[in-house]
């Protein structure tokens, strides 16, 4: 047996203080990283970051994802060049294509998602490497343009970036450009064997393998001695999934049939009232499919399953009070 990387991941569910608080646990567990979330209109990402790095010595630092729309890619690299001033080495800048009907709801149009993303990242990554980029795209536009450094040392900055994808053709193209991706939660661990088999299409394109791409995949973990307080935490959050981001569902097989059942209750945004009414449409077994929920050793097997579907790294999203203890639980994982 070896030890198996591992990360914790953080929406908005704690202030950040405590944030704080759960990255030096994870630290001191030995998790590789710790990741904030971006996906809403909730919390952005860098500024917790900045908090959780200044907390901590040397665990790694995730966005899980910034979105690629609304940050100029001039500006998305000057913000990880300044938190890789704080945290030289532990940054992983993820970027992502949002989603709707969000995107939508603040004008955002995501056309052309695939292009948009190899502009950015491609830009992105030449502005760390401290190169001077003139860039005319489609949708990035930079004329002689570099990180204008004064004071500090010019240097490239170590970043990798990681694309969070769920549809295959911006899983080819991560495999193709990008460091890593960042695979959903609430998927099945079946799913991981169609996206890897497209992230080794994207890296075949360019000369590399499979294993030339890391692959950190968020996996919700409801975990409570309490096996039914545990899937009941979990049925909220696949609810609410369901009714929003049915894309991600149908990428698991979750029924057609399921899926309408529960956009015929939830409106968006949900209210509470509706999510819990629409999760008694949900049986324990499509909780069981998209999420690691139970006890310590449930979650610990499923969170395997994963790991054995190809994911390098599990990215813990505690759903439970005690987030320190699901960090003990998977303290000095082997498998």
């Amino acid at each position: 047996m070896t030890k198996q990387r591992v990360a914790l991941y953080l929406q908005d569910a704690h202030p950040i203080r405590d944030g704080m608080r759960f990255a030096q646990a994870a630290e001191a567990a030995g998790f590789e990283a710790v990741w904030q979330a971006e996906s809403r209109l909730v919390r952005e990402a860098t500024i917790p970051l900045a908090a959780f790095g200044a907390a901590t010595e040397h665990i790694k630092l995730g966005s899980g994802v910034v979105s690629m729309w609304v940050r100029n890619p001039a500006f998305l690299a000057a913000t990880f060049s300044t938190l890789d001033d704080l945290a030289p080495g532990r940054v992983i800048l993820g970027i992502g294509a949002w989603w709707d009907p969000l995107a939508a709801a603040v004008g955002v149009a995501r056309d052309k998602p695939l292009r948009a993303m190899r502009e950015i990242v491609t830009t992105v990554r030449a502005l760390l490497a401290n190169e001077t980029v003139t860039f005319d795209g489609e949708f990035v536009h930079l004329d002689g343009v570099e990180l204008d450094y004064v004071h500090q040392e010019r240097r490239a900055k170590e970043v990798p970036i990681v694309i969070g994808a769920t549809g295959m053709q911006m899983m080819k193209l991560a495999g193709e450009i990008a460091d890593g991706a960042l695979l959903n939660y609430l998927v099945s661990p079946a799913y991981n064997e169609t996206a890897i088999d497209a992230l080794a299409d994207g890296a075949a394109k360019v000369g590399r393998s499979v294993d030339d791409i890391d692959r950190p995949q968020l996996v919700v973990c409801s975990m409570d001695d309490d096996r039914e307080a545990a899937l009941d935490a979990a049925r909220l959050l696949v609810t609410q999934y369901l009714g929003q981001q049915p894309h991600i569902m149908k990428a698991s097989g979750v029924s057609t049939d399921l899926l309408d059942e529960i956009s015929h209750v939830l409106t968006w945004p949900a209210t509470h009232d509706e999510v819990v009414a629409a999760s008694k449409l949900v049986p324990d077994s499509v909780v069981q499919l998209i999420t690691a929920s139970g006890t310590p050793d449930e979650c610990r097997a499923k969170v395997a399953e994963y790991v054995k579907a190809g994911c390098t790294c599990p990215v813990l999203y505690p759903l439970g009070a005690d987030v320190e203890g699901m960090i003990d639980a998977f303290r000095g994982w082997e498998l």
